[in-house]
């Protein structure tokens, strides 16, 4: 029998993850080893025997065999979370495309240690004061006699408030140390995530007041715990229908099994409400993750988990990788945005990762929407997914009332403005009886574009094939690149034929927030978009201002119609419903959909019933359409015909390989040889469709020019052989040599074309 051999990570030391050592697998142990299992080896010059986590298997070593060293044995007791994630790892590596090494690193989200936070305290070491009040007196120690006093009636303080509020030196601590009269200690302690305004809502909650759609599925989910079934739910319900209500009561039926929950949200704008309500009903038992956060706090929050000192972790994508020992349920909100899916490699969705993690802990998937992806809702219809709908919303509140605007028409009656009379009309109407406006547009900046009206150049990016957004009160009036960032003057004069013919085209946030002041001068109005929430807690801010009442109208990008619950909103105006519709991309009319849908369910949430008003130059578009009259089945039966007849996800499945490169002569002979590599071994498949190479829309970010592979088939499993074959022929020396300075990188069901 051939020899293999283990990669072994030991004992899965952040600081050493890139950085694993080869075993020989006994033939007694090659039927139980397997990628993530936990083994004993020997380790280091006295062959001290440690743990480790296999994380490939190989028949082939680079090193001289018999300094190899033998894997012991197999671990009986059942995997730790490291050991599940090395595991997770494994098969987002297979099913996605990258190394082993990139894999770890995105389960490992904590790549170091890092130092707690040490608070220190003092504390009477006397029970007798009177004596040393009165020394203290009579020397006119005043800071010392005012730190007693503190400490006859609090007994133990922080140290922050004896140099702080008190105003008691560190010398004068020392010295009264020092004379036996006081005691320093110290104590670790967590970095705090949440703000004061979070946590004084702990426990806060009333009974949830649940209808009978509500408790039907409540108690369907209770009894599948109760038995021990795992499963995959998917929680279709519009908009203001009470998914969140369902969440937290799912969630205590599995914290009463005395396991864990990780509630996935799209956006760290959304962080703030969802915290606030989670805290109301599970206390200090809850913590939020995300890349706002400082090294030091995610790894609190991280180790929090670890230990069980928290039952549930809220955040974006990342936060499905946190360590917790005994999972029990993944919340998948907003199961549809695509900010799920990785944008590096290894390019994982979390909805699939979330249901393989599911698998391979026990755990049940909670996915929800008001707007499934087309891809659940086909397998909820197919039965791999238990459906669960829910169609109105709670307290017999209706949709909000739904007006389409033709833009077209506001052109003909000679109205320029972006904001269409109708929608004028409705905002002054708001605005006198003092309720609230949100204005959606998913464009950020001042212009889209700028451009010469005498020769047509537009002005792009030198470094990206992409036209430079002009920004005005961000930058004080420069033109931005949003892919590098790169930041130039505005030219007063085309930089090709020398015209002043020169000036920006179409409309961003900051220009409807200008027209907006002119138009309605007496109205507050806040902006939220990416400019506006650069800085930490920023989102936070911006939502709880717009709460209180500070702000009459909000205007922002899709981070505002992501689940913002504010009773007053009862008008929401959408003024570009076309910018996602006409992107060359096969969800573009899902993606307007979507959007539309979710925007629209921000208005009338409260008592006073709402409007929404849909601006467009596509008023009969199907996606616009059924948007508007909130009826998700008539999308999905006319988006997956489209699908099918144009063999795109999920009907078909689809992998992109895309090679970046400094050299575009090089960059286009490693693609064609790759077409040639693939269909010379996968001429037999039939119906693989191999497309390209083609340039894509973006031909260059960064200066490195970018080519891509577009490859179809019905099964999956296929792209998989593809993708492996890809990777074994990126391997061979001679290719390695030929493509050197060439980055391959692999897409599977790519929620943005190429």
């Amino acid at each position: 029998m051939q020899e293999l051999y283990a990669d072994v990570i030991i004992d899965i030391s952040h600081e050493a993850i890139d950085r694993a050592f080869q075993y020989v697998i006994p033939e007694k142990l090659v039927s139980q080893i397997r990628t993530g299992c936990q083994v004993n080896i020997p380790f280091g010059r006295g062959n001290t025997m440690r743990t480790g986590y296999v994380i490939g298997i190989s028949d082939r070593t680079e090193y001289d065999r018999t300094k190899i060293k033998t894997i012991d044995s197999v671990c009986t007791e059942g995997i730790a979370a490291p050991g599940r994630l090395v595991a997770l790892a494994g098969w987002i590596k297979e099913n996605y495309g990258s190394t082993m090494i990139n894999a770890l690193q995105t389960v490992m989200p904590v790549k170091k240690t890092v130092r707690s936070v040490v608070v220190r305290y003092v504390a009477l070491a006397v029970d007798e004061t009177d004596e040393i009040e009165y020394k203290y007196m009579k020397r006119n120690a005043r800071a010392k006699l005012r730190l007693l006093r503190t400490l006859k009636g609090e007994n133990i303080i922080p140290m922050s408030k004896v140099t702080g509020e008190l105003g008691v030196s560190s010398a004068t601590v020392k010295a009264m140390q020092e004379e036996g009269v006081i005691t320093v200690t110290e104590d670790s302690c967590y970095r705090k995530v949440t703000s004061d305004a979070v946590r004084k809502e702990a426990f806060m909650a009333p009974d949830i007041e649940l209808n009978d759609i509500q408790m039907s599925i409540i108690n369907e989910f209770q009894d599948d715990v109760d038995k021990d079934v795992h499963r995959t739910y998917l929680l279709h319900g519009v908009t203001g229908s009470g998914k969140t209500e369902v969440y937290v009561q799912c969630i205590r039926r599995v914290i009463e099994q005395g396991k864990q929950a990780i509630v996935l949200i799209p956006e760290i704008a959304l962080t703030y409400q969802t915290i606030k309500y989670f805290t109301r009903y599970f206390g200090e038992r809850v913590t939020v993750v995300n890349s706002r956060l400082s090294s030091g706090e995610r790894y609190d929050q991280f180790e929090r988990a670890k230990k069980g000192d928290v039952d549930v972790v809220i955040g974006p994508r990342s936060a499905l990788f946190t360590p917790f020992e005994r999972l029990g349920l993944i919340i998948i909100d907003e199961e549809h945005e695509s900010s799920y899916k990785s944008d590096n490699p290894p390019k994982y969705h979390a909805r699939e990762t979330a249901i393989e993690r599911a698998r391979l802990e026990g755990a049940s998937v909670i996915l929800g929407s008001a707007t499934p992806s087309v891809e659940s809702y086909k397998k909820a219809m197919s039965g791999e997914f238990r459906l669960w709908t829910m169609d109105e919303r709670v307290s017999d509140r209706k949709m909000a009332d739904t007006s389409i605007v033709d833009l077209r028409e506001e052109l003909r009656r000679g109205n320029r403005s972006i904001i269409s009379d109708e929608l004028a009309e409705d905002i002054t109407d708001r605005l006198s009886r003092h309720e609230q406006i949100m204005l959606f547009i998913n464009k950020r900046g001042f212009n889209s574009f700028v451009s010469c009206r005498n020769c047509g150049e537009v002005v792009k990016c030198p470094h990206c094939d992409v036209s430079m957004t002009k920004h005005m009160a961000s930058n004080g009036g420069k033109l931005v690149c949003h892919y590098c960032g790169y930041t130039v003057e505005e030219p007063s004069k085309c930089p090709s034929c020398g015209s002043r013919l020169i000036g920006g085209y179409g409309v961003g946030t900051e220009k409807v927030e200008q027209e907006i002041n002119r138009m309605f001068p007496v109205a507050r109005t806040l902006r939220m978009d990416k400019d506006t929430t650069s800085k930490k807690n920023s989102h936070e801010q911006i939502l709880e201002s717009f709460g209180r009442g500070d702000a009459d109208i909000l205007i922002g990008t899709q981070m505002i119609v992501k689940g913002h619950d504010f009773a007053n909103v009862t008008l929401v105006g959408i003024l570009l419903a076309d910018l996602t519709l006409f992107d060359g991309d096969y969800r573009a009319g899902e993606r307007t959909f979507d959007l539309l849908t979710q925007a629209a369910g921000r208005a009338g949430r409260g008592d006073v019933p709402g409007k929404v008003v849909i601006q467009t130059y596509k008023p009969d578009n199907y996606a616009i359409v059924a948007a508007a009259n909130q009826d998700y089945r008539s999308f999905y039966e006319t988006e997956s015909a489209y699908r099918s007849f144009m063999r795109y996800p999920p009907e078909w499945n689809m992998l992109v390989i895309m090679a970046v490169g400094e050299d575009e002569e090089q960059l286009a002979n490693t693609m064609d040889r790759m077409y040639s590599h693939i269909r010379g071994n996968h001429m037999n498949v039939r119906h693989l469709a191999v497309i390209g190479p083609a340039e894509p829309a973006l031909a260059k970010v960064k200066d490195l020019y970018r080519k891509v592979l577009y490859i179809k088939h019905r099964d999956y499993q296929v792209l998989v052989d593809v993708k492996n074959c890809v990777e074994e022929w990126l391997r061979d020396d001679e290719t390695r040599e030929i493509n050197s300075g060439i980055n391959v990188f692999f897409d599977f069901n790519p929620m943005n074309m190429y």
